[in-house]
This record gives structure tokens, C-alpha cells and sequence, in this order.
């Protein structure tokens, strides 16, 4: 596997948390985790911000609510079952719903 040591841990912590992410969202997704100010954070929870940050602005309703006037904590909390709802069909077992923090991106 080519990359960093960062880069590497980043994909095998997408590999175990979502293993069913298609492969343009897997690209998308580890691109964000790539980002300049991520690299502060370990990389599973870099990998994480990105996961649900992407599913947020690319497979919900979030940027329109954002659009609409919405606050982004009122848009985030409308759009969280279709978060988890991706990330299951991903096989992923984390939750947004849990309170889990995807804040950051």
C-alpha cells in the first residue's frame, strides 16, 4: 500500500468502519481526511470528521436546509437519520445519532 504511514492508517480505518463505501465516496472521503488541518488529529478520527461530513453535503438534504436559512447544528440534527442511514448501508456500526461529534469540516 503506497502512501504515508498517516495515509495508510486513514484507509484502513475507512476499510473497518465503512466497508461497504462505494469507491468514488471512499476517494471523496479520504481526500477530506487528507486535508491540511486534519492532520493534527489521529487518523481515525480524522477519517471519521470526513465520513460524516461528506455524507452530509453529498447524500442529504443538509446544504439545501442550509441554503433555506437553517442554523448548521438545526440542519445537522434534521439531516442525522440519513446520515446513519448511509452509513449502514456502508456497513459502518458508528452512529451521528449517538452523539457522536462530526464537527471540524
Amino acid at each position: 500500500m503506497a502512501g504515508t504511514k498517516r495515509q495508510q492508517a486513514i484507509r484502513r480505518a475507512l476499510r473497518a468502519l465503512a466497508p461497504g463505501i462505494p469507491l468514488v465516496d471512499a476517494e471523496a472521503v479520504l481526500t477530506l481526511a487528507e486535508r491540511r488541518h486534519m492532520k493534527e488529529l489521529p487518523p481515525s478520527t480524522a477519517l471519521w470528521l470526513s465520513l460524516g461530513s461528506h455524507i452530509r453535503h453529498v447524500h442529504t438534504d443538509y446544504e439545501r436546509l442550509l441554503a433555506e436559512g437553517y442554523e448548521r447544528d438545526a440542519a445537522r440534527f434534521f439531516v442525522a437519520d440519513e446520515t446513519d442511514a448511509v452509513l449502514t448501508g456502508w456497513g459502518c456500526q458508528r452512529s451521528v445519532s449517538d452523539g457522536e461529534d462530526t464537527e471540524a469540516i
